[in-house]
């Protein structure tokens, strides 16, 4: 796997080593070790999930509060979606900033994110289906987020003109500001 740093600290595309032949290709989809190495990050994966949304669905910004914090590797098993994160941790010299890079079922590039960030993605093709690993278990207490259509963040969706379609819960999520108090 090649490990390629994002502009945020810590967080990186990961694009997987292919081995293809007549029935097809095979690639392993995350080597502790190799990350290790390449990364200096021990990343191990104690919960898995799996969603499946719509074109134009935006899952926005969410995060796990202190002891809590998760670290991520997002892939997409069919379809194609925007990955964006954000940069929460107040004393990193990228705090506030952001990130994205399309991930899909065609590119099969993923995603590893850093605890102390915020996570979301928009549907660019008719469905996706995304797994996330995390080095941590979800904890509902723990639970934050940041509004999708924050102006201090500037994010594009690239959902179009449309309307997005989002949970009542995102809506109300709060801005970057008022996020982390």
């Amino acid at each position: 796997m090649n490990c390629i740093p994002t502009p945020l600290a810590d967080c990186y595309e990961i694009i997987p080593k292919l081995h293809t032949d007549a029935r097809g290709y095979f690639f392993e989809a995350f080597n502790k070790a190799s990350f290790l190495a390449a990364t200096g990050i021990d990343f191990e994966v104690v919960q898995e999930n799996q969603s499946k949304s719509v074109k134009g669905t935006i899952r926005a910004l969410h995060f796990q509060r202190g002891d809590a914090a998760q670290a991520k590797l997002v892939r997409v098993l069919s379809g194609e979606i925007l990955d964006v994160v954000v940069d929460i941790r107040p004393a990193s010299a990228t705090f506030g900033q952001t990130h994205s890079l399309v991930l899909s079922s065609g590119n099969l590039k993923q995603l590893y994110i850093p605890k102390g960030f915020a996570h979301g993605f928009s549907v660019l093709s008719e469905s996706a289906t995304i797994v996330y690993a995390c080095d941590a278990p979800y904890n509902k207490a723990a639970e934050g987020g940041i509004y999708y259509a924050d102006p201090a963040l500037g994010i594009d969706w690239k959902v179009g003109p449309q309307r997005p379609v989002l949970s009542e819960k995102d809506v109300a999520l709060p801005l970057l500001k008022d996020a982390l108090l």
